[in-house]
C-alpha cells in the first residue's frame, strides 16, 4: 500500500533491541531498519542523558522537514554540548549492551515487588516492556499524596495527573535504570507497598 510507518523510539532507545543491537531501539536490526517508508522519532533526553530530539528517515523525509516543518525551521538549533552528550550516550549503549538487559530486568523486579500489594487492592501494575512502569491511582489527590510520601521516604517517582493526563487516569510512574541495585529496588518497593497499603 506504500504506507508510511512512524515509530516513536522514546521509550525503546536504550532499552530494547535484538541480537547485536541491544539498546538500539525496536527498529535497529530488523527488516524495517533503513526502509524508506519508515520514520522514527527519538528523544535525546531519556536513555541518552541529553536534551532535544531527532527525526530519522529517508533523505526525502529530511528534506521535507528542513523546508516545511515551521517548528523546526524557526527553532534554535541543538547546542553542540547537547549533541555531544547524546553521541556519548549512543556510544555507551553500543559499547555496553548489558545496560539494556539490566534496565529490563530491573523494571521486571520493580513490577514483581509491587504486584502483591496491588493484587490485594484489586489493582494491577500496567506492566510495560520498557523502563517505565505505571501504577493507576484512584484519584489525582491520592497520586500526588503517594508521590510526596515516597519522596519524603527517599524514593522519587513520577506523578501524572490532570491536566497532563485525562481525568480519571492519574498514575504513578516508576522508572528503572541499569544501575539500580537489588537493595535499592527492594527498598523502593517496600516504601511504595507501605504507601499503597494505606490508601483508602
Amino acid at each position: 500500500h506504500d504506507a508510511v510507518l512512524l515509530i516513536d523510539e522514546a521509550h525503546s532507545l536504550g532499552v530494547t533491541g535484538t541480537g547485536n543491537f541491544q539498546g538500539c531501539g525496536s527498529v535497529a536490526g530488523t527488516a524495517l531498519a533503513g526502509h524508506p517508508n519508515v520514520i522514527m522519532t527519538a528523544t535525546l533526553s531519556k536513555a541518552l542523558g541529553s536534551q532535544g530530539g531527532a527525526v530519522l528517515g529517508s533523505a526525502l523525509v529530511r528534506e521535507h522537514l528542513l523546508n516545511r516543518a515551521r517548528s523546526f525551521i524557526f527553532d534554535t538549533g541543538l547546542a553542540p554540548a547537547s549533541a555531544a552528550a547524546a553521541l556519548a550516550g549512543v556510544r555507551i549503549i553500543r559499547a555496553e549492551p548489558w545496560r539494556a538487559e539490566s534496565v529490563r530486568s530491573n523494571a521486571a523486579a520493580l513490577a514483581a515487588g509491587l504486584a502483591p500489594v496491588l493484587a490485594a487492592r484489586g489493582a494491577a501494575l500496567d506492566r510495560a516492556a520498557g523502563a517505565v512502569q505505571s501504577i493507576a491511582m484512584p484519584s489525582a489527590e491520592s497520586a500526588l499524596a503517594a508521590a510526596r510520601a515516597a519522596r519524603t521516604a527517599g524514593v522519587r517517582i513520577g506523578c501524572f495527573r490532570p491536566p497532563s493526563v485525562p481525568d480519571g487516569i492519574s498514575r504513578l510512574r516508576l522508572t528503572a535504570r541499569a544501575t539500580l541495585t537489588p537493595e535499592e529496588i527492594e527498598d523502593s518497593c517496600a516504601v511504595l507497598r507501605g504507601i499503597l497499603e494505606e490508601l483508602p
